[in-house]
């Protein structure tokens, strides 16, 4: 069995177990934090443009929500008023093209982009995408990412959390506080996680594996 067959394995199963813990009668309310840096989603038609016919973007690195990888591939985004080079890509591969940067990435690329849940990209502004064989300019798709929460139906169920709940997190710590406006997406395709971005973490000393306690009321 090769290196990359074995990691496969164990990311599934780590997924797979994750979360089991609150389908009990006493379901834990901390959750693990993951923070999400600027990246991009791409369609299938975006990624032969930008890597070449018949390219599949490359798993490097299997996430806790079922299904996603950050890929091998990276491309640069650019504005007519900046640029970032070595964008990740989270696949698999999406109906809509999206970019997700913070508010300082928006200061730096000097655009004014909506704080959006996924998905929601009418009306937002665009950007250039570069790939190693080609670029695209999109019309519109760069976001700010809301704040949310992923939950699994038995997770939501066990916690008495129900589907686009808005919810709250306690952070301890020295930059401790109350985080608000967090929004649940709660189903089968789940896995208990929050979601923030560099700004949101950085500002409460958080990173990627840190828990928070969830506050349901």
């Amino acid at each position: 069995m090769d290196d990359a067959l074995i990691s496969r394995v164990v990311d599934n199963v780590v997924r797979n177990l994750a979360g089991k813990s609150l389908v009990d009668n006493n379901p834990s309310r901390f959750v693990k934090v993951g923070v999400s840096n600027r990246h991009c989603h791409l369609t299938s038609e975006h990624t032969q443009i930008l890597f070449g016919a018949g390219h599949k973007l490359t798993p490097m690195r299997y996430l806790l929500q079922p299904d996603q990888f950050a890929t091998v591939e990276t491309v640069s985004i650019a504005t007519s008023n900046g640029v970032f080079h070595n964008v990740r890509i989270i696949g698999p591969e999406r109906k809509h093209t999206q970019v997700e940067i913070s508010k300082t990435d928006s200061f730096a690329l000097g655009i004014a982009s909506p704080i959006r849940q996924s998905g929601d990209i009418a009306g937002s502004p665009g950007c250039v995408i570069i790939g190693p064989k080609g670029s695209i300019v999109l019309n519109e798709g760069v976001i700010l990412a809301s704040r949310h929460l992923h939950c699994h139906t038995s997770e939501g169920e066990a916690l008495g959390l129900r589907d686009k709940q808005i919810v709250r997190v306690r952070v301890g710590g020295i930059r401790g506080g109350i985080i608000e406006n967090i929004l649940a997406r709660v189903g089968d395709a789940h896995k208990f996680e929050l979601h923030l971005d560099t700004d949101e973490s950085n500002a409460f000393d958080l990173k990627s594996g840190d828990t928070v306690e969830l506050l349901l009321r």
